[in-house]
């Protein structure tokens, strides 16, 4: 029903942009979860433990600079949207979600401590997969099982495996699609 309301602008402009910004995200995210597996099986430096004396300004948390440090916070918000919305998603969860004017005070309380949970999660699963080494003043990095190659390095390539088969899957069951749509209406 909004695609039909949509204006043409946001259909033929809006709606593919918005697509491509996300599979443009997507894939970032799983090049710099690649690169952070190559890191970890070259140099034992990549492991996410915190950083002793590194002082905010004296020591650049990207090799890219600012455009590195603006691209860490992009991914970043990139993440923390994509967690809430494939936590919203999965079948479990669906009944928690906020319903206008005839929300229990129950599901309130059960939204805020999820969404809790998950914004506490994020910084320490931006550090497992790589995407930052900012430790922020939580120490997040200081957990034992960070310092666990083997735990760490099968969170990178469970990362970077499944989220590559989910963009494989959606881009081609929505070519797929378009193919049917575009052949099925000429025969």
């Amino acid at each position: 029903e909004l695609r039909h309301r949509a204006s043409p602008w946001q259909r033929n402009l809006g709606y593919p942009l918005a697509m491509l910004g996300l599979l443009a995200l997507t894939g970032i995210s799983v090049l710099v979860v690649c690169f952070h597996v190559l890191e970890l099986l070259l140099d034992d430096a990549a492991m996410p433990r915190g950083i002793q004396d590194a002082c905010l300004g004296q020591v650049s948390f990207s090799i890219f600079g600012s455009f590195g440090a603006a691209l860490q916070v992009v991914l970043i918000f990139y993440l923390m949207v994509s967690s809430v919305v494939g936590f919203y998603s999965s079948p479990f969860f669906t009944r928690l979600l906020p319903e206008r004017q005839d929300t229990s005070l129950t599901k309130i309380i059960g939204n805020c401590v999820s969404l809790l949970v998950l914004s506490s999660a994020l910084p320490v699963f931006s550090r497992t997969l790589g995407i930052t080494r900012f430790d922020l003043l939580g120490h997040f990095g200081r957990f034992n099982w960070l310092g666990n190659f083997y735990i760490v390095f099968l969170y990178n390539m469970g990362f970077a495996g499944l989220t590559t088969l989910c963009l494989v899957k959606r881009v081609s069951w929505a070519i797929q699609a378009e193919l049917i749509r575009a052949f099925g209406e000429d025969g």
